[in-house]
């Protein structure tokens, strides 16, 4: 008698677990299918090309990368208020803003942070700029989302594509554009696959140099003299002449101080995503420039580059 009394208590605890399994996957799936109403009206962090999406890694890669050039700015993609600023191994540095809506947003690999614990942010604000540091191989920003907020499971991360539109690795975006809508069966798609890559272009072994042109909004580019720099090195970084320099700024005599903001008339620029095997030698002769000018423009202080990251080549 007593062993049948077990038995049967231990189905119903068996029984009580699975219901609460059920409802709770029920009650994320609800979330998940609200987040594209409560993030109808956010906005792109950064412009760039997006170099990697949610999923990737074997599930582990719990957000969607953004490569552009050094010190690009990041912006918040909503208002909402600080909850963490500062340098983390992994992260290196990194922003944390809790928004309205109850989702937390993450900024990694910052270069500079602009923003302090407890401050309030309105969407668009500059939080800080892209850089490559932390567990990073290269100038990009990692962007995550998660409900409620961050811990270091992740389990409450949010593919970003949900809130902010569709992405894919090569695709440009435009910092401060609002997202594209989803329907209710693609969000649903997504919350049955986590590492789900909408529109993912397939194999990358295949791909050769992927063409990014600035977008149409985008017809010039905007460059912040720094240390040690002369309209003549700034005009062999993008492609052009002192004197087209000299005339788009209104600039008499050569003359630049550090800190001036220079508008360049934008230009088609190759980039190429590195590939299983690649070296900086091999894509210098693929693309046909040299290791030299390939460090340069991705600001690279070593020859060591990883697959999925994304190369300027001129």
């Amino acid at each position: 008698m007593q062993d049948f009394i077990k038995r049967l208590l231990i189905a119903g605890l068996m029984a009580l677990c699975v219901s609460l399994l059920f409802l709770g996957g029920k009650h994320s799936q609800a979330e998940m299918l609200d987040i594209p109403e409560l993030t109808s009206d956010w906005i792109w962090p950064a412009k760039g090309v997006v170099t990697d999406v949610y999923g990737t890694r074997h599930g582990h890669h719990k957000g969607i990368d953004i490569a552009a050039e050094f010190k690009e700015p990041i912006h918040t993609v909503a208002d909402g208020v600080v909850t963490k600023s500062y340098y983390s191994g992994t992260y290196g540095h990194v922003v944390f803003i809790k928004h309205e809506n109850n989702l937390e947003t993450v900024y990694a690999h910052l270069y500079k942070r602009k923003v302090i614990e407890g401050q309030t942010v309105k969407q668009g604000d500059i939080i800080g700029e892209m850089g490559n540091t932390g567990d990073s191989s290269g100038v990009h920003l990692h962007f995550e989302i998660h409900k409620e907020k961050w811990t270091y499971e992740k389990e409450n991360a949010v593919n970003p594509v949900i809130a902010l539109g569709d992405a894919t690795i090569g695709q440009p975006v435009i910092a401060l554009e609002k997202q594209q809508a989803y329907s209710l069966e693609t969000i649903a798609k997504l919350r049955m696959a986590d590492d789900t890559q909408i529109g993912s272009s397939g194999n990358q072994e295949s791909q050769e140099i992927v063409k990014a042109p600035i977008p149409e909004k985008e017809e010039t580019l905007k460059h912040m003299v720094q240390k040690g720099e002369s309209l003549w090195s700034i005009a062999i970084k993008y492609k052009t002449s002192v004197d087209s320099l000299a005339q788009k700024n209104n600039i008499k005599d050569s003359k630049i101080v550090v800190g001036d903001i220079l508008v360049i008339d934008a230009a088609e620029q190759d980039r190429y995503i590195v590939l299983a095997g690649d070296s900086l030698n091999s894509i210098a002769e693929k693309t046909k420039t040299s290791v030299g000018e390939l460090k340069a423009l991705n600001h690279l202080t070593t020859d060591v580059i990883q697959p999925q990251q994304i190369l300027i080549t001129r």
